[in-house]
């Protein structure tokens, strides 16, 4: 069915009024960086991959940096399956020996991030891939993990094979895009001790990278809407310590937690502000920027 004249200009009418809401916000943040980190189900949808990539280029057009650091467990877990080679998790993390990280490089530092980087191109902006091997920008240590035997009581070191987690961060890598209209699309993988190549959960590096580089927001796409109270319902916003007494009361549990500690650690290192939201709604990023009752779960500082 045709829109009528007076249709048409209610939609331009809209559309002008929520450009003029998001003025202020654009000039907030103008000069600043946001780092998101991208995957889960936003990853998987042609549609929303699309319309994220736009959302990237439409920060740089208005003068914010945006930096993209991107997961990929699920594509991982296929390649893996397909060359045979299996596969184990401890806690969540996956244990990567040297058959493992050779695909887990091959499928984040390559298929991956060259489509994220194709996609921010062909949304009409300008994106670069790296991981965070090149010019040392992330330097990693070995990750390890204990577990207490009930019976005996002990503690035993969990060998997580070649898992990282960020160590130093080498911000002047990503200064060189600065002035530029370049967006860095980072692929989670550091470096060792030894000049290994080391496997770092996506969203420990983000954290990590949106600390060093004194981010004005670092945003969690993730497939859930948000923090939940005991009632199910959205938690707009958390001061550091609420979400820290939440994690204590059992508000916030299960697969949550390592995400807001990590947005607790970000904002502890200089963000101004941590969110997760959810990748599965087209726009997300820019609701939560430019609008005032933004997006998700909010954590600042307090």
């Amino acid at each position: 069915m045709t829109k009528t004249h007076d249709e048409n200009r209610e939609a331009n009418l809209a559309k002008a009024s929520v450009l003029s809401e998001a003025l202020p916000y654009m000039r907030r943040f103008t000069g600043r960086t946001v780092v998101v980190k991208f995957g889960g189900h936003a990853m998987g949808d042609q549609t929303l991959f699309d319309l994220f990539a736009r959302d990237m280029v439409l920060l740089r057009q208005v003068g914010i940096r945006p930096i993209v650091v991107h997961g990929g467990g699920p594509q991982i877990g296929a390649m893996l399956e397909k060359l045979q080679i299996k596969s184990e998790f401890i806690d969540g993390l996956r244990v990567t020996d040297e058959a493992t990280i050779d695909v887990v490089e091959m499928v984040l530092s390559g298929s991956i991030n060259k489509r994220i980087v194709s996609e921010i191109t062909k949304a009409g902006g300008m994106a670069v891939g790296l991981s965070g091997k090149d010019g040392g920008l992330i330097r990693a240590e070995r990750l390890t993990r204990t577990k207490r035997d009930p019976d005996s009581n002990i503690e035993r070191v969990i060998d997580l094979g070649l898992v990282g987690q960020p160590k130093a961060i080498a911000p002047h890598v990503l200064d060189a895009f600065e002035d530029s209209d370049v967006i860095p699309v980072i692929a989670p993988i550091g470096v060792g001790p030894d000049g290994e190549t080391l496997n770092i959960n996506a969203d420990t590096a983000a954290g990590a990278i949106a600390a060093a580089t004194r981010a004005a927001r670092m945003y969690m796409l993730t497939d859930v809407e948000g923090v939940l109270d005991a009632d199910k319902n959205l938690i707009s916003e958390l001061k550091v310590s609420e979400a820290q007494s939440a994690i204590e009361t059992g508000v916030i549990s299960g697969g949550m937690i390592p995400k807001i500690e990590t947005c607790i650690e970000a904002i502890q290192g200089g963000v101004d502000g941590a969110a997760i939201l959810d990748g599965r709604i087209a726009h997300t990023v820019l609701v939560e920027l430019f609008t005032a009752g933004g997006a998700g779960t909010l954590i600042t500082r307090g």
